[in-house]
C-alpha cells in the first residue's frame, strides 16, 4: 500500500504538469461562441479522453517500456529531465505561449467540433510532461493495489481538472494575468525540484544496477 507522502507527490506532480488554471484561459478561447451547456460537454469529453490516456500509461507504462528494451531508471532519467524542461518553460511563461499557438491553430482550421479530443485532451491535457510523469509514477506504485491508487490519483487530477473547466470564466477573472504569471512560476519551480528527485533516484538506480 502506498504512503500518504507517495500519494500525495504523485498528485501534486500530475497537477501541475496538468496545469489546470493555466488551461481556464485556452478552454475559453478554445469554446468561444459555445454556451455553458456545450462548454460543459466539451470539457467532460476531454476530461474522459486524458484519464482514459493516462489510466493507460499508468497501468501499462512498464510494459510499454519494455517493448522498446528502455529500463524503468534510463526512463525516470530521462522523463525528469523533461519535466525538469516543462517547469523552466513555465517559470519563464514559455509553456503558456505554445499552448495558446496550440489553440490558435484547432480553432483556424475548424476543428472546434472536435477540440475536445485534439487539443484539449491531446496534448494540454495528456501531454508528453503528463504521461511521463505518470510513467515515472507507475515505478512507485506497484502491484495491484499500487496500481489502482495510481489511478485514483489520475481520477482525483483529472476531476480538479474538469471543476476548472467549469468555472474556467471565474477561475480566469479571480487569477488575471498578474495571478496567473505567479502562479505558474510557483508550480514550475516545485515540478523543477521534482524533476531533480526523479533524476536522483533513476541515476542511483542506474549506477546500482
Amino acid at each position: 500500500m502506498p504512503s500518504l507522502d507517495q500519494i500525495f507527490n504523485a498528485f501534486v506532480t500530475l497537477l501541475v504538469t496538468i496545469d489546470p488554471p493555466g488551461l481556464a484561459p485556452l478552454f475559453l478561447a478554445l469554446t468561444r461562441g459555445m454556451n455553458r451547456s456545450e462548454r460543459q460537454q466539451v470539457g467532460l469529453r476531454a476530461s474522459i479522453i486524458g484519464f482514459l490516456l493516462l489510466a493507460l500509461f499508468a497501468l501499462a507504462g512498464a510494459v510499454i517500456l519494455s517493448v522498446f528494451g528502455i529500463t524503468l531508471p534510463a526512463f525516470r532519467v530521462a522523463g525528469g529531465l523533461l519535466l525538469f524542461f516543462i517547469a523552466f518553460e513555465m517559470v519563464f511563461e514559455r509553456r503558456q505561449e505554445r499552448k495558446e499557438k496550440s489553440a490558435d491553430v484547432a480553432i483556424t482550421r475548424d476543428m472546434i467540433h472536435n477540440i475536445a479530443a485534439f487539443p484539449l485532451a491531446i496534448p494540454l491535457i495528456a501531454g508528453p510532461g503528463a504521461i511521463s510523469a505518470t510513467v515515472l509514477l507507475s515505478g512507485s506504485f506497484s502491484g495491484p493495489v499500487g496500481q489502482a491508487t495510481l489511478v485514483a490519483v489520475h481520477l482525483a487530477a483529472i476531476v480538479a481538472t474538469y471543476l476548472v473547466f467549469l468555472l474556467a470564466e471565474r477561475v480566469d477573472g479571480f487569477l488575471g494575468q498578474t495571478g496567473r504569471s505567479i502562479l505558474t512560476r510557483l508550480l514550475g519551480v516545485i515540478l523543477a525540484a521534482l524533476a531533480v528527485q526523479f533524476v536522483a533516484d533513476g541515476v542511483k538506480a542506474l549506477m546500482a544496477a
